[in-house]
């Protein structure tokens, strides 16, 4: 009997011991499951929690144009130098295309989404989409139009429009006008024009400067600013006096048409952006001026803003511009007028182009 008891005993010590042990485990587990699930902005490991990168969406209207080939290489490194990666993607012009990309970045599960509309109307319904799946949006360049946009980065674009005016009006103080806009559906098209007119008012209330042909030109492109000029040509025979195009790229379609009727070089053309060809003109001296607005500041700004947004850090703005809903906290960064005599103080020394590639062995 006694011998029979040791070994009760002995059975239930080992049961209970296992039982202790099964309960252990189930212990860890739950205290396991009850810790926080790691935000997306930190993740653990080898024992340390670390900032999971940022990923910021880039929705680009084009890279068939020099200057935005510019701005994507630019905004790509900032956005590295500061820890976070970034997805391009770009439309060319195509309104459904760059929605539809737009959508992808969102559903991508980008933390912000950085747009370059080519319509400022249509990408309206990209900012509610993606702020419905809590992804921040920021335009850069160019405004959404309509939008309860949270930041708006570009440059002073009213300021560009009337550097080119004053540029002008010094050059040619009187006679007949024409101006070449950009694409109707970019805001910012709309604003150099009316930096421009800003300027040129006072000269044509006084009946000094008359204004004798003004049309967009579709997709900014330079095939349509030179169907454009012709046309401009040819209802006023050809007496034109000077020319203002919204950018680089449409003066140089208004060059080209100048160009044909043997004109090039002697009525003056501004243009904006700093292109290479532009810049090149103006050493040729077939374009007295662009305007130089410079992208690695924008484009280093822009990144900046978007990390930071992205983090969910509050960011402070001094301006605001109404985008037809909204005031829109917004950071405007000055453009610079250049001409031929100030070329290798501004584009040059910035290293925005070589000087071997502006002057082409013309000095």
């Amino acid at each position: 009997m006694r011998r029979f008891l040791n070994r009760l005993c002995f059975v239930l010590l080992f049961i209970a011991m296992i039982c202790a042990s099964g309960c252990d485990k189930d212990i860890t587990s739950d205290e396991t499951l009850g810790k926080a699930i790691p935000s997306k902005s930190e993740k653990t490991g080898s024992g340390s929690v670390n900032e999971e990168k940022i990923k910021i969406g880039f929705s680009m209207d084009t890279l068939l144009e020099e200057r935005w080939l510019k701005d994507k290489e630019l905004f790509k490194k900032a956005v590295e130098n500061l820890g976070a990666e970034v997805e391009i993607l770009a439309a060319n012009g195509d309104d459904s295309l760059q929605i539809a990309q737009a959508e992808t970045l969102i559903q991508n599960k980008v933390d912000l989404l950085v747009v370059v509309p080519h319509n400022a109307e249509a990408m309206a319904a990209i900012v509610k989409k993606a702020h419905s799946a809590g992804i921040k949006v920021m335009a850069y360049d160019r405004l959404v139009k309509n939008a309860d946009l949270d930041m708006y980065v570009s440059f002073d674009n009213e300021k560009v429009g009337e550097l080119q005016a004053r540029a002008i009006t010094k050059l040619v103080p009187n006679g007949k006008y024409v101006y070449i806009g950009g694409a109707e559906t970019d805001n910012n098209a709309h604003l150099f024009k009316k930096g421009v007119f800003r300027v040129l008012q006072p000269f044509i209330d006084k009946g000094v400067i008359t204004v004798v042909y003004d049309q967009w030109s579709k997709d900014w492109t330079p095939a349509n600013a030179f169907i454009n000029m012709e046309s401009a040509l040819k209802a006023n025979n050809n007496e034109i006096h000077a020319v203002i195009a919204a950018n680089d790229a449409t003066a140089g379609g208004v060059i080209q048409a100048l160009e044909a009727k043997g004109l090039a070089g002697k009525i003056p053309v501004a243009g904006q952006d700093a292109e290479l060809a532009g810049v090149q003109r103006i050493v040729r001296g077939t374009q007295v001026m662009t305007v130089y607005k410079p992208i690695q500041a924008l484009s280093e700004k822009a990144a900046e803003l978007a990390v930071k947004m992205a983090k969910g850090k509050t960011v402070k703005t001094e301006r605001k511009i109404n985008n037809g809903k909204i005031e829109v906290p917004s950071v405007l960064l000055s453009p610079i007028a250049v001409d031929k005599g100030n070329i290798d103080k501004t584009i040059i020394k910035d290293g925005f182009h070589s000087k071997s590639d502006v002057y082409q062995n013309q000095q």
